[in-house]
């Protein structure tokens, strides 16, 4: 048995103890729920009015955000689910465009000492234009794979409206589609397995021999198509070689294949082979279609014309294994690695005891599609559909990433583009680092995994920038980059261009793992090296300036402008907030990384202790608000979307109510200032921000913020909410908010240090007065359940898998200091006083 299998046989374990432990039927509507909270008028908990956790429609796509999305981590789906022509869009998540690169720029040495001279001058605004030369090129953009398209008999555009329903069933992971042609009902299932790495639609009608349509494959790529025998196509294709504004026209660029499977059943069905590589359907009970596709990608660092890889072989041998499974193993194969996952963690959330039956009942009906809830969300702010999106971000997460696949990009992994919005590629000021903030907290570390794999890879691009472009050691990344794990700055104005943050923030996310897992394997053999190389950048960044204090420069603050002393817009000057505030998350990092490992004695620790010392704290403006410059200067646009001077509060860790009360009062201001419009990804991030400083009410306010329907016809700028199929939108659709709305919640809920664990630090008592919340985790390797009651605490579950602990529990006034023994769940009532403890090994 592996590692990770010992790990889900102990997990399972525990789930079984908990639900038994809360009283809670092992249905398969709420097998895995602590308790539903929906009250009867005694105040006795009623379990009965469970809210399906299920994305529902009434009608079929009209806008692709209407589509459903399925996905394994490497291939994707967007389900539109209409009925005479149903269109299946497919992604392939190594589908880019683009060759390895050259991330290094000799000139940049003598741009760099200009720039750093203009700055030294206080010329911000021509240090500003003169960064343009640390620019580099643009990077490769994500592609799309294809389509799969069914054509049914003219018969279907009869069909009853009134019969149609679409649904997203987050606990099993499947779209199903079902609709009444006259007496004839006919369904459609679809998922995305992990486990056998193929895409699976099963359609079926309810009178024999009664399903008859045309199945087609295509794709906007240049591509081939052929037939394989009666039932097979295969699509063979490339993406570019070349980038934007590349003159490496000729270059051979990424090869790809699909193979499409059909599999008939019923003695009277039939397969046709028609022109142009379809295949025609008749008479048959039920049809399964199989997807496999690959690619000829290597890694970042071959090219794809020194790739060995064959797409097509794969793909074949991959279908020849998935068709020895009958369509019921393959889909409890699903169903089994899914749920391992998507089951840890179940959240339910009501109001008042006198309405919670009332509205739970009302949503429950299929008759009420999803964006009607969203569009009421405003007036009745039903807690059932916080439930919903909270497990719909964890949901995107299992379906987008997973262990031996490329990170989630700014699309997760669904595109229908060929020229994606902002190249659909890994933005690293905010966005990659957001898709990854529920992984630790809402217990699905293994989604981490493809986001080490590439920080790993950009460690090695990024050691030949830091070397050549700022003639520094370890490694170095900018702002965007993309599969080729480009480390150079994007091509563009310094505004955003230049920001070579983005590793060292990604490197927070190694120390973090750790702090979660417990995992002191992974600390030293993959987290501690690439702590290291970043943190010897750092240090070679650093350079001696005002008042004795070390500095970056140039620096700037994500995508934000302000006014220069000379009256010009500048972006570039000098030891930004949220430079400092990496950075020292960085040291912090490595510091406690080298105390567990043993290595403090090193020398490149001692650089880093005598450094921190010497590193600019946050400064307090005139007005009262934290300085996101070094200096005071004028904002130009106080309502701007990016939150980086607050880094330090959320998700770094050197701001906190306990130990800087005043930058805490800052950051409130700050907050304020920002307003509350903006992108989705910023206002998950402001819900967030504002649930680290405990309140619940501004937490709640973001929270609500999202939650408003977008018309994909009639997008506003900057406006965030969600689209019909809860994507979030920037707009257009970007899934980091997605992730960060999962991630305030959680955050809301339980917050952590490995020393101390708050319960419901900022719970909206007046929202959501009752609840309960089962599998969230804590730093230290602590699983938490929580269940409360009228907005006061009723019950903590705490359980540590492997080590010892010790941990201050906190709720409000009350502290407590609890010690944990691993595989021990301990129940603690309304006081945190430990009332009953169970082996979970022998329970």
């Amino acid at each position: 048995m592996t590692s990770i299998e010992k790990q889900s046989s102990v997990v399972a374990r525990l789930l079984l103890f908990l639900l038994l432990a809360f009283n809670v039927p092992l249905s398969h509507s709420s097998s895995l729920t602590c308790v539903d909270f929906a009250m009867k008028e005694n105040g006795e908990w009623n379990m009965e009015d469970d809210v399906p956790l299920k994305v529902t429609f009434c009608e079929g796509a009209t806008h692709w955000t209407d589509a459903i999305p399925i996905g394994n981590g490497r291939l994707g789906a967007m389900i539109w689910g209409g009925v005479s022509s149903e269109l299946i869009q497919l992604n392939e998540d190594t589908l880019w465009t683009g060759t390895p690169g050259n991330y290094t720029d000799s000139t940049a040495p003598a741009a760099l000492a200009e720039v750093r001279k203009l700055v030294d001058n206080r010329n911000y605004s021509g240090a500003t234009e003169e960064a343009l030369k640390l620019s580099g090129g643009p990077g490769a953009m994500y592609q799309l794979l294809g389509d799969i398209k069914l054509e049914f008999d003219d018969s279907h555009a009869a069909y009853s409206n009134e019969s149609y329903y679409r649904e997203l069933d987050l606990d099993t992971a499947t779209a199903k589609v079902t609709y009444s042609v006259g007496d004839v009902e006919y369904s459609r299932e679809h998922f995305a397995s992990y486990p056998d790495q193929v895409i699976v639609s099963r359609i079926s009608a309810s009178r024999p021999a009664s399903l008859s349509f045309t199945v087609s494959l295509d794709s906007k790529l240049h591509h081939n198509l052929r037939v394989s025998g009666q039932n097979q196509v295969i699509m063979e294709g490339s993406c570019p070689g070349e980038t934007k504004e590349s003159s490496s026209a000729n270059s051979k660029g990424i090869q790809f294949s699909a193979v499409l499977d059909v599999q008939i059943s019923g003695e009277k069905g039939i397969v046709h082979v028609l022109e142009g590589s379809k295949l025609r359907i008749e008479g048959s009970d039920s049809v399964v279609l199989l997807l496999t596709a690959s690619s000829s990608f290597d890694g970042p660092f071959t090219k794809p014309e020194d790739s060995k890889k064959d797409p097509t072989s794969d793909s074949l041998n991959t279908m020849k294994s998935v068709k020895e499974l009958l369509y019921a193993k393959l889909y409890a194969r699903h169903l089994d690695d899914y749920q391992n996952l998507f089951h840890r963690v179940s959240l339910k959330l009501s109001k008042s005891s006198k309405t919670a039956g009332k509205n739970r009942k009302l949503v429950s009906s299929q008759t009420i599609p999803t964006s009607a809830r969203i569009s009421s969300f405003q007036t009745d702010e039903d807690p059932s559909l916080v439930e919903l999106l909270f497990q719909y971000g964890r949901y995107l997460l299992i379906s987008s990433s997973r262990p031996g696949t490329q990170v989630a990009n700014l699309q997760g992994i669904w595109n229908n583009e060929l020229e994606p919005k902002w190249d659909g590629a890994p933005h690293l000021n905010i966005n990659l680092q957001m898709n990854y903030w529920p992984s630790l907290p809402c217990n699905l570390h293994e989604c981490q995994e493809p986001l080490f794999d590439y920080i790993s890879a950009l460690s090695v691009s990024g050691s030949k920038t830091a070397r050549v472009n700022y003639e520094a050691n370890g490694w170095v990344t900018h702002h965007v980059s993309d599969i080729w794990a480009k480390s150079s700055a994007y091509a563009g104005p310094a505004v955003w261009a230049l920001w070579p943050m983005g590793g060292a923030w990604l490197c927070t996310h190694l120390w973090e793992h750790y702090t979660y897992t417990m995992d002191k394997e992974f600390l030293k053999n993959k987290a501690y090296p690439l702590l290291e190389g970043c943190t010897l950048f750092l240090l070679d960044w650093l350079i001696e300036g005002r008042n004795e204090l070390l500095e970056t420069n140039p620096s700037t603050s994500p995508e934000h402008m302000f006014i220069a002393p000379d009256q010009k817009p500048a972006s570039v000057s000098y030891s930004t907030t949220m430079d400092m505030s990496i950075i020292k998350e960085v040291f912090s990092s490595i510091v406690s990384a080298a105390e567990v490992l043993g290595t403090s004695n090193d020398v490149v620790i001692k650089r880093v202790t005598e450094a921190q010392s010497k590193l600019p704290p946050v400064k307090i403006a005139r007005d009262g608000s934290v300085m996101e410059w070094a200096e005071d200067f004028q904002d130009p646009e106080v309502h701007h979307r990016h939150l980086s001077h607050l880094f330090g509060l959320f998700p770094g860790r050197t701001i906190t109510p306990g130990k800087t009360p005043d930058i805490c009062i800052a950051a409130d201001l700050s907050l304020i200032k920002r307003g509350e419009d903006g992108p989705g990804w910023s206002t998950t991030w402001k819900a967030a921000l504002w649930a680290r400083l405990n309140n619940s009410e501004h937490a709640y306010r973001m929270v609500k913020h999202l939650i408003v329907l977008v018309n994909p016809e009639h997008e506003v700028s900057f406006g965030g909410g969600l689209y019909s199929n809860l994507f979030t939108a920037h707009p257009p659709f970007q899934i980091d908010a997605n992730f960060g709305f999962s991630a305030a919640v959680a955050e809301m809920l339980v917050q952590s240090t490995m020393k101390d664990l708050y319960l419901l630090p900022a719970l909206p008592r007046d929202k959501w007065p009752n609840g309960c919340v089962k599998g969230l985790k804590a730093r230290g390797g602590i699983t938490v359940n929580i269940c409360w009651k009228e907005g006061d605490l009723q019950e903590v579950g705490l359980w540590s898998e492997n080590q010892k602990s010790q941990v201050r529990l906190h709720h409000r006034e009350t502290m407590v200091l609890a010690e944990l023994s691993p595989g021990i769940v301990y129940s603690c009532n309304s006081q945190l006083k430990c009332v009953k403890t169970e082996d979970i090994f022998h329970c």
